[in-house]
């Protein structure tokens, strides 16, 4: 099992007809988790045209780990222990890492990606399979799911809860890309695609099924049958409701959630994002 490419050990481990062997299953899981941390391999990838790809493959993986039986303890010192699968520890930040981590209940798991000049304030907690990429900003009460895919210059404000997504392995991760703002309490969740420099309103709420309406080009943004919801680059989104149908809701006066964008990024909220700047860096 030692030979062949990374992708085809664990495809053959995959099936459901095997009986791993679990040294090598640890085996696979280790070198799966350290490429992931290193980030040379990605949960979803972007082409040169733009394009997020799948890879269905490293998410078996991932799977690969949770199939290894024992939950044990771990960690054990007075400021954290922890209870869980043997082969998906919390991550230990070294100096060299060049990340700014916040005492405070934070955790990053194994087997997810942090780029230098990202700060975590706490609590935060980073899921196994992500990727955070340099100068990020996860701040307090902030999570970035599984295998979600955050780009550079992000600022995750408090309480935002970007989802993940481990099965169906063929399912996209939420992808935000680089220079996104999103505000504080927002959810974006399955396979919610936004793209660099979009600002997302306090609260704002982003799902497969939530319509967005462009106030500016008088349009309607819903996911197709090929992709998940997208948000245009350097879109401003705020919180909107939209009536909701049928007579009883209309004698209530009731509406649904939806999302409005109000304007595209000028000047002014670039000079407000830059702000953000000075607290991302990490001298040396």
């Amino acid at each position: 099992m030692s030979g062949g490419s990374l992708k085809a050990r664990i495809e053959a481990l995959s099936d459901p007809a095997s009986d791993p062997d679990p040294a090598a299953l640890e085996e696979v899981v280790e070198e799966l988790f350290s490429a992931l941390e290193r980030g040379v391999v990605r949960a979803a990838s972007r082409d040169d045209e733009g394009n997020w790809t799948v890879n269905s493959w490293v998410k078996s993986g991932i799977l690969l780990a949770f199939r290894q039986g024992a939950t044990e303890p771990m960690g054990g010192t007075d400021f954290a222990s922890f209870h869980d699968r043997v082969l998906l520890p919390p991550r230990i930040v070294q100096p060299k890492d060049r990340i700014r981590l916040v005492p405070g209940g934070s955790a990053i798991r194994r087997g997810a990606f942090v780029a230098r000049n990202v700060t975590i304030m706490p609590p935060a907690y980073i899921n196994v399979g992500s990727y955070v990429d340099e100068g990020t900003m996860v701040d307090s009460h902030a999570l970035v799911g599984s295998c979600a895919q955050v780009g550079k210059r992000v600022h995750l404000s408090a309480a935002c809860q970007i989802g993940g997504v481990l099965e169906p392995i063929g399912a996209r991760p939420v992808v935000i890309e680089d220079d996104v703002l999103v505000g504080g309490g927002c959810g974006v969740y399955e396979g919610v695609l936004v793209r660099e420099g979009a600002v997302l309103g306090a609260g704002l709420i982003l799902t497969a099924s939530t319509p967005v309406y462009d106030l500016v080009n008088h349009r309607i943004l819903r996911p197709r049958m090929e992709s998940p919801l997208e948000i245009p680059e350097g879109a401003v989104v705020v919180p909107g409701t939209r009536r909701a149908s049928g007579e009883f809701a209309a004698q209530e006066e009731l509406g649904l959630l939806c999302g409005l964008i109000v304007k595209y990024r000028d000047e002014a909220t670039e000079a407000r994002v830059a702000l953000e700047n000075a607290l991302r860096e990490i001298p040396g």
